[in-house]
């Protein structure tokens, strides 16, 4: 059952204790004013508001708990930590000294409950109370992307193999331990695996085109390993999936959906590690993690990293800093195809388009810019892209689009900002579903701030 409101008395005790301990300061007290509107709660309520069962955390309590959450970069069990141990953070979250912090796991239980499309909603819910309270107007828009990482580590095609037998092993293990005995036997295969990932780990100390063929070479081995490991584990499966009646129950049979599962991302890496090895160095949707499939290799053209592991994000802002649409993408588009429906969120926002458009030269596309301006977009400053015509150079040395397009320099800034404290530097949920989560509370709690700021 959904749990709406908190009780927000103070308590006999609180109500005794000096200003100092109970005043939320300025900015929590503003951000307080803002989620104080049912308009939060109806997401929450047109989804999950069940009439039996045992009641959740109140909704106004879990908001605010995910703007501390997202606002100082705090885990699960150290966020529940701090509201304990702080009275200011407890009156925020509308929780009395007497009460209990939700326990961490079911915070996390709940982010994954609500999805993507309750957060979505909520930062749509906040654009539209920023424009009551005329914060923003939406005559002017900013675009630009940018790339959230994924929660994997540095993929490689021998740690790729070596997670496939590893998580392979240890499903296979736990089928041993529910009781199933196995006739075919199946020799993990772990520790001859690490081995060899260390022995990498060594021949590359030397950097030299010899180290890179043994690293190969190793590479190699690991492959036959993960093979011989893969076709085991599949006559498992099958063996299991035959004999898996009662008293198995449905634990095993969760089981070998694992194991299947595994078989089945580590078959993908073993392929395109022969790919590798045959020459073909560009292949298309390669497998970057057994634990994220969905993330994707992005080349930025950055010196520092020149190739990310993650998830595209585009992002729009209006004036004053809010962020009114974001977009988590599933693939590595080119820029030039994503101002396509742009325009469309700040039209339901603000009951029209906005007047000026500004992005980087990525984005230059005349068909795009054209659609754009049938869209209502009066100004677009995008360069573009090589050799321009003297009317083009006439059109970009125009007061407006310098001025526009220096505008559109701040974005960068609130990409940076969104990286360094909101959490968009790395997202700890996986997934394209979890990203889009993670991504939509990071931009809700920058918004937040932003509008507290100007309240």
């Amino acid at each position: 059952m959904l749990t709406l409101y908190n009780d927000r008395q103070l308590s006999f005790v609180e109500a005794f204790l000096p200003k100092e301990l109970t005043d939320l300061g300025e900015e929590l007290a503003k951000v307080d004013a803002l989620l104080d509107d049912s308009g939060f709660m109806k997401p929450f309520v047109e989804r999950f508001n069940a009439r039996v069962g045992r009641p959740t955390v109140p909704v106004e309590t879990y908001l605010r708990l995910m703007y501390l959450k997202h606002r100082y970069g705090l885990g699960y069990e150290t966020l529940v930590k701090e509201v304990s141990d702080s009275i200011r953070w407890r009156r925020f979250c509308r929780i009395p000294l007497s009460g209990r912090v939700p326990h961490a796991t079911t915070l996390v239980k709940l982010t994954k409950r609500y999805g993507p499309q309750v957060v979505e909603e909520l930062n749509r819910a906040l654009v539209a109370k920023a424009r009551e309270k005329k914060l923003v107007r939406g005559k002017k828009l900013r675009v630009d992307t940018t790339v959230v990482a994924a929660d994997i580590h540095y993929p490689t095609d021998a740690g790729l193999l070596a997670d496939g037998v590893r998580v392979i092993s240890r499903v296979v293990q736990k089928i041993k331990s529910s009781g199933v005995s196995l006739k075919l036997g199946f020799r993990d295969r772990t520790r001859t695996v690490k081995k060899k990932m260390l022995a990498i780990t060594k021949v590359l100390k030397r950097r030299s085109r010899q180290a890179r063929e043994e690293v190969r070479a190793i590479t190699r081995q690991v492959l036959e390993v993960a093979e011989e490991v893969v076709a085991r584990a599949k006559q498992v499966a099958e063996q299991v999936k035959k004999e898996a009646v009662r008293p198995a129950g449905k634990r095993v049979l969760g089981l070998v959906e694992k194991l299947e599962r595994a078989i089945e991302l580590t078959d993908r890496v073993i392929n395109q590690t022969k790919e590798v090895e045959a020459g073909n160095l560009h292949l298309q949707q390669r497998v970057v993690s057994l634990f994220d499939p969905e993330a994707r290799p992005i080349k930025r053209g950055k010196l520092k990293e020149p190739c990310e592991f993650g998830y595209k994000v585009l992002l729009a802002e209006a004036e004053k800093g809010i962020i009114t649409d974001y977009r988590v993408l599933t693939e590595n588009l080119p820029d030039n195809t994503l101002l396509d429906g742009v325009v469309a969120r700040p039209r339901q926002s603000f009951w029209r388009p906005p007047q000026e458009l500004a992005a980087d030269r990525g984005f230059s596309d005349k068909t795009e810019e054209e659609e754009l301006r049938q869209q209502g977009v009066q100004r677009i400053a995008i360069p573009y892209r090589g050799k321009r015509s003297q009317s083009r150079q006439e059109y970009e040395k125009q007061g407006w689009f310098k001025r526009l397009y220096r505008w559109r320099a701040g974005c960068e800034a609130t990409i940076s900002l969104l990286k360094r404290k909101y959490g968009l530097r790395r997202s700890r949920l996986r997934g394209h579903r979890g990203v889009s989560i993670w991504v939509g509370w990071g931009v809700l709690a920058h918004n937040l701030v932003k509008m507290g700021a100007k309240v």
